[in-house]
């Protein structure tokens, strides 16, 4: 009998590191700026080797962005996991509120990665270049609903139907995510996807 994948002692061990490393080095570029920081200087206030942190993330950035992945393998699992009679613009946006809830569980922390990611060119631009990897895993899972039993009255997309889908609703989530910024973390998330969304809803 197939029990659940137990996580070994190792695992555990590997990702509180992992997760010191990524802390020390969030709060070295908020405080000294991420441009000004290198990879020695989160090593060496670390306390580890350069060879070391090298071994968890292979560049500062992914210090930063390193949990951007496992969102994108999420959301994929949560929109799969959508009820099929929805239709797959309904299921996008509520597959995102496994991003939502990251933000709720704790805002003050997403407020400040949020920041840093806005405030520096290049986590801007390898924070967008790892969403676009999460695009074909969220289109496969559309095509899988569309070939679900109950949904074969249903127009079949063209092939360019989910990316595109999927495409419309990643840059929602970023709209969404930067108005959240911009006011502090004072609007809520939730409502501000929900207007993004409409925003692309045919009336």
């Amino acid at each position: 009998m197939n029990g659940p994948v137990r996580t070994s002692t190792r695992d555990i061990a590997r990702a509180a590191v992992r997760a010191e490393l990524a802390q020390v080095a969030f709060d070295l570029f908020r405080r000294e700026g991420f441009d000004r920081v290198t990879v020695n200087d989160v090593a060496a206030a670390a306390g580890v080797s350069r060879s070391t942190f090298l071994r968890y993330f292979g560049s500062k950035e992914e210090a930063v962005l390193g949990a951007v992945d496992a969102q994108g393998e999420q959301l994929a699992a949560a929109l799969r996991a959508r009820p099929s009679d929805e239709d797959d613009w309904t299921a996008l946006r509520r597959a995102l509120g496994a991003i939502v809830e990251y933000h709720r569980q704790d805002p003050a922390g997403a407020l400040a990665v949020s920041r840093l990611i806005m405030e520096t060119p290049a986590l801007c631009a390898r924070s967008q270049e790892k969403q676009n990897g999460w695009r074909p895993a969220l289109a496969q899972a559309l095509a899988e609903r569309d070939r679900r039993p109950g949904r074969d009255g249903a127009p079949q997309p063209t092939a360019l139907g989910p990316s595109v889908r999927a495409a419309a609703a990643l840059n929602c989530l970023n709209i969404a995510v930067d108005h959240w910024t911009a006011s502090d973390g004072r609007l809520d998330l939730d409502d501000l996807l929900d207007e993004a969304f409409a925003a692309l809803t045919p009336q």
